[in-house]
């Protein structure tokens, strides 16, 4: 009986690709940005272009402060930020385009200085 289950069950992992993936073709990622604008879809796109002008995880992308990317009403250039899972500082440049597309997020989820720049969707 238990050959039985074994000669059933399959690995989860079975025939599928595993380990890094390929980076993003500059037309895939033409086409994501085109998709999240004609859908309006502000929060989206901000939250992409970041992750891809910072190259940083998801889990410090999500952490980032309105805070940390300005000062006072001005955005800044560069950013340097703590990652979580190596500790290791990380300077970065927030490009015009992306710079724009988080001022549109903020301005329209009305965001304070001490909020999250991506808050939770949940709530």
């Amino acid at each position: 009986m238990a050959n039985q289950s074994n000669s059933n069950s399959r690995s989860w992992n079975k025939g599928k690709i595993i380990g890094q993936k390929l980076p993003l073709k500059p037309k895939e990622i033409w086409g994501i940005r085109t998709h999240f604008q004609m859908d309006n879809k502000i929060r989206d796109l901000a939250l992409f272009n970041l992750a891809i002008d910072s190259k940083l995880r998801g889990c410090d992308l999500v952490k980032l402060k309105v805070s940390t990317i300005t000062h006072g009403k001005e955005f800044l250039n560069r950013v340097m930020i703590l990652q979580q899972k190596t500790s290791i500082p990380v300077q970065f440049e927030i490009t015009e385009p992306t710079r724009k597309t988080i001022r549109n997020w903020i301005e329209k989820a009305n965001l304070a200085h001490d909020d999250f720049i991506f808050p939770s969707r949940v709530k």
